[in-house]
């Protein structure tokens, strides 16, 4: 999973709430990256940071939430793309930590 924001603070809030919370195992933030869309009628070009969110499926409602609780965009981006394959180790880490108790 994965959602962008303005702000480097933005992005280390989403991501200690989603680990905290055990929604995720890990959110990796990268940036500042170069964004380029349409908004409200208009070619934007902003600089964002990007949040890569290892979860699984089963969470992903929860997490969209929890990240609208605190995304300050009107529209943020949340979106959510399949693991097609991993090391079993990593995947098996993955399901303990979101299974493990707070």
């Amino acid at each position: 999973m994965s959602t962008t924001t303005e702000k480097r603070e933005d992005a280390e809030k989403i991501a200690y709430a989603l680990v905290k919370k055990k929604l995720a195992a890990c959110v990796q933030i990268l940036g500042p990256i170069s964004s380029t869309f349409w908004w409200k009628n208009r070619i934007q070009n902003v600089e964002e940071w990007l949040c890569l969110i290892k979860s699984e499926k089963s969470v992903y409602g929860r997490i969209e939430k929890a990240i609208k609780e605190i995304h300050p965009y009107e529209t943020p981006e949340i979106t959510a793309t399949s693991i097609v394959a991993g090391s079993k180790e990593y995947l098996k880490w993955i399901d303990q930590e979101l299974k493990s108790e707070s």
